[in-house]
């Protein structure tokens, strides 16, 4: 969602400053444009040539620095961007735009533009308490500017509390969710992720090479689309995105319990999960001796998750994920009908740059109708997306996702 978007940086003069290099590299490194402004106290914290180098175009810290031969900095600035980020944003910088005083070049830029915008407050704790700087806060908020909850953790000053600047990756995903639209505002969506353990015995488990890139992307993308998103996972070592509501589980079982207790509200499920079939019939209580062998181990089916939906003839809309090594597409279409799916997602382990443990995917989206849209390879994010937009084609078919 960040490629060809153009962002225009502020920095201003806080100890987390240095960190606006490390989000410069990430916004360009997602495809994004970078324009970068600094108050003069920022640049006693990092130079404006290390921020020119990573951004790869100009800095500005001047009020009438020249942006073009017949520009103004500031204006030229604001028509430039599809959105601004202040990260560090001192209580200074609070204050200043909170109280509608523009006498450097960032604060004059951030009054002429009315683009979405993200403050992300780093300081003091005792000064982030303070009523003045909350009240600012709310102000800005009131006004229509995102404003982060500060992180928590040591502080430059010593101390340990609020005020930290939140870790780059979540003000990457608080942009992207600025820049999303807003299109599935009002929807209940529900899902799955990851993969389940079937335990053995206390040290051993039947699982698979899920890693649940994929669900956690959905979750994100419908987060940033405005959905209320409940996110059901298996264990995984992923970041948990910022969703409304995260159930980890372990087994299968517990997701189908997680599942059923939850579907009847969603008016939207997708399950990402790669679920066992099978689990072990027993589990030993100690560990299973070397000597003794594992040799015989008897299996129990688990209960399809999905096809226990489709049974009861869920009235919002449900997407499944086919994974297939052969056959693909007629596995796939089989399953759409026997589970009764408004639609599948078909991704093969023998095609480069889809599958698990990837950061890519490559598949190919099949819905009821039959209706067939085949994607090239791209980020999981952007598939997450692109799945979306063809839940949006069914809705409009359908009607509004979960009308009873």
């Amino acid at each position: 969602m960040l490629k060809d978007k153009k962002i225009v940086l502020g920095i201003t003069g806080g100890i987390a400053a240095y960190k606006a290099a490390e989000l410069t590299r990430g916004l360009i490194k997602a495809g994004a444009q970078v324009r970068v402004i600094m108050t003069k106290s920022a640049t006693k914290f990092i130079t404006p040539l290390t921020m020119q180098t990573l951004s790869q175009g100009p800095v500005y810290t001047d009020m009438f620095s020249p942006a073009g031969e017949f520009d103004m900095a500031h204006i030229s600035l604001a028509d430039f961007a599809d959105a601004f980020v202040v990260a560090p944003a001192t209580g200074n910088l609070i204050g200043k735009l909170a109280s509608g005083i523009a006498d450097d070049l960032l604060t004059t830029t951030l009054m002429a533009q009315d683009r979405p915008t993200l403050i992300c407050p780093a300081m003091n704790d005792k000064m982030l308490a303070n009523p003045i700087v909350q009240d600012n806060i709310k102000k800005l908020r009131h006004h229509g500017y995102e404003v982060m909850e500060s992180a928590t953790g040591e502080l430059a000053c010593k101390t340990s509390g609020a005020g930290r600047l939140p870790d780059i990756p979540v003000i990457m995903d608080a942009i992207e969710s600025l820049l999303s639209p807003k299109d599935f505002a009002g929807e209940q969506v529900l899902v799955t992720a990851g993969p389940t353990q079937e335990p053995l015995d206390p040290v051993r488990y039947i699982t698979n090479l899920s890693s649940g890139k994929m669900g956690y992307a959905l979750a994100a993308a419908a987060h940033h689309r405005g959905a209320r998103v409940t996110l059901i996972s298996g264990p995984c070592t992923l970041a948990a995105p910022q969703v409304d509501e995260i159930i980890f589980v372990r087994t299968a079982l517990q997701m189908y319990e997680a599942v059923m207790e939850r579907y009847a509200k969603a008016t939207l499920i997708i399950k990402a999960a790669a679920v066992a079939d099978y689990r072990p019939k027993s589990v030993s209580d100690e560990k299973i001796k070397k000597n003794k062998g594992l040799a015989g181990i008897s299996l129990a089916p688990n209960p399809d998750i999905i096809a226990a939906i489709g049974a009861k003839k869920h009235k919002g809309i449900v997407v499944g994920f086919a994974m297939e090594t052969q056959d693909l597409l007629a596995h796939a279409r089989r399953k759409l009908t026997q589970k009764n799916m408004d639609m599948i997602v078909a991704n093969s382990l023998r095609e480069e740059g889809a599958g698990f443990q990837t950061d890519t995917n490559v598949v190919t989206i099949i819905d009821k109708s039959g209706k067939m849209l085949r994607l090239d390879k791209m980020t999981k994010i952007e598939t997450a997306h692109r799945i979306l937009d063809h839940v949006k084609t069914l809705k409009k078919k359908k009607g509004p996702v979960g009308k009873k």
